[in-house]
């Protein structure tokens, strides 16, 4: 038993967490790819590379899944509702701030 769970249980819910993060992650991803376009994302991207505890998240069930839902409610709270653009919101998550626009 690992973490109060069966292990046959705790590779279902581990299922589980990867299906709705892709699931999540790819509505996500069409809706910003809706808003700014295909070529204008491809052109703006930066080379920001990805934070330690992206990583860190695979190994723990539905927390990449939080991690994207964290994404989103940074774009709703911070981005939209202060007037900012989708397009600003793709330079903001892909841009290192070293980096020139």
């Amino acid at each position: 038993m690992l973490f109060g769970l069966f292990e046959q249980d705790l590779i279902a819910v581990a299922l589980l967490g990867v299906v709705a993060n892709f699931i999540f992650s790819f509505l996500f991803s069409w809706h910003l790819m809706q808003n700014i376009g295909m070529e204008t994302m491809l052109e703006t991207r930066g080379k920001k590379p990805q934070g330690w505890f992206s990583g860190l998240s695979l190994a723990v069930p539905f927390a990449k899944m939080v991690l994207t839902l964290y994404r989103v409610a940074v774009l709703q709270l911070y981005f939209l509702n202060r007037g900012y653009s989708y397009r600003d919101y793709w330079v903001y998550l892909t841009r290192d701030e070293s980096e020139q626009p």
